[in-house]
Formats: structure tokens, sequence, C-alpha cells
């Protein structure tokens, strides 16, 4: 029975190690710009927020503000910056995860 445990023991720890392990080389290369990080957030292309007609002074003002803000930053940037919170939040979790069952296997070998 304490060999099985052994056995037992060693394969959590491999899979624990394995996942951190992944993780940490998967953000690797999505913060490195290898890959790109899961698309949780979408923007829809081609919306207009303000109707593109003449309109009044409001509108033009608005119009105006709308597209100065879209110069200094730009939707898509936001819409990255919340996926990779999202993928950074999701190995957080993959890390504990992996931390966990090395623990696990751990306690089975001692």
């Amino acid at each position: 029975m304490s060999f099985i445990k052994t056995i037992m023991g060693w394969a959590l720890l491999g899979l624990g190690l394995i996942i951190i392990f992944y993780c940490l080389y998967s953000s690797f290369n999505i913060f490195t710009a290898n890959t790109e990080a899961p698309q949780v957030f979408t923007t829809e292309q081609g919306e207009s927020v303000l109707p593109s007609g003449g309109g009044g002074p409001q509108e033009q003002l608005e119009r105006t503000i709308q597209e100065q803000l879209r110069g200094i930053l730009p939707t898509d940037s936001i819409f990255t910056l919340l996926n990779l919170a999202a993928w950074s939040i999701f190995a957080g979790i993959l890390i504990f995860g992996g931390a966990q069952v090395s623990s696990l296997g751990i306690k089975l070998i001692k």
C-alpha cells in the first residue's frame, strides 16, 4: 500500500509541476506577443456611437471629442488589456491549482 501511495504522490507532484510550467510558458508566449491572448472580450467593428449626419454644434463637438479620444486610446487597446487581465486571472487560478495538486503529491510521498 505504501508503494502505491508513493507512486501516486510522484504522479501528482509531476502533474502539478506540469500544470504550473505549462501555464508559465503560455503566459510568457502571450506577454511576449508570440501568441495571442484568448479572446474573452471582443469589439464589433463598424459601429458608430454618434450619427454621421451634419447635426448641430453639440453633435459636432461630441464627434470631435470621440475622434480625439480614439487617437489617444484606441478601442482595441482596451479590449486587449481586458483580455490580458482575464488571462492573468486564469493563469493565477491554474498556478494555484497546480500548487495544490503538487502539495497533495508531496503529502502522499511523505
